[in-house]
């Protein structure tokens, strides 16, 4: 697995307009620029820019049909960038808990230093 490949597969989720032509996708089970473009609010031009970068990151398999391309999504690799944010997102969430207790003993050290000396 490089790097490059992965940078290319979350650049390509990173984009709202992205997602959603791959929710579409795999709603209809495939489709053309043309028929993204008339569900999108971008260009017909602009959604094509779109599938070339889903292309070149293999989230989507490319078709001739007739005069146009029918796109449909390489589910294999869609698991594949689902895998990966989970496993970032596991880890960011670990990272986290140990601030969150960090900020929480802090508090408890400076609750504890503010009471002062406990008299026996």
């Amino acid at each position: 697995m490089s790097t490059a490949i992965d940078d290319d597969l979350w650049s390509a989720v990173g984009d709202p307009t992205r997602r959603r032509m791959l929710d579409l996708l795999l709603s209809d089970g495939g489709g053309t620029a043309t028929t993204l473009s008339e569900r999108l609010p971008v260009t017909r031009q602009a959604v094509a820019k779109h599938l070339g970068v889903l292309d070149r990151a293999g989230l989507v398999h490319v078709t001739p049909a007739g005069r146009e391309r029918r796109y449909e999504v390489d589910e294999a690799q869609l698991a594949r960038a689902v895998a990966q944010l989970s496993a970032v997102g596991a880890t960011w969430d670990a990272r986290l808990q140990r601030i969150k207790r960090i900020a929480e003993r802090i508090q408890r050290d400076r609750a504890d230093r503010e009471a002062g000396p406990e008299k026996s």
